[in-house]
């Protein structure tokens, strides 16, 4: 295992401290699953930002209410 140092601002610590303390394990176990979480979603192999196109979009037709009404239509 290795040993580092990071510097994680305040309010962060204090979150991870807290999330300790309730579960009952230490800051460096949150700190070790926060890592271990993030991994799992960005897998390696995965294409880089930057080679993303947005798709081509398709046409849905004409709207079946004027814009003008949108909004009052999104409180009803």
């Amino acid at each position: 295992m290795v040993k580092t140092q990071v510097q994680i601002p305040d309010m962060l610590f204090r979150e991870a401290k807290r999330l300790a303390a309730e579960n009952e394990m230490s800051f460096a176990e949150v700190v070790r699953r926060g890592l271990e979480e993030i991994i799992r979603h960005h897998p390696p192999g995965r294409t880089q930002a930057e080679s993303w196109v947005l798709p081509q979009a398709h046409d849905l037709g004409s709207a079946l209410v004027p814009e003008e009404e949108w909004t009052a239509l999104c409180h009803e």
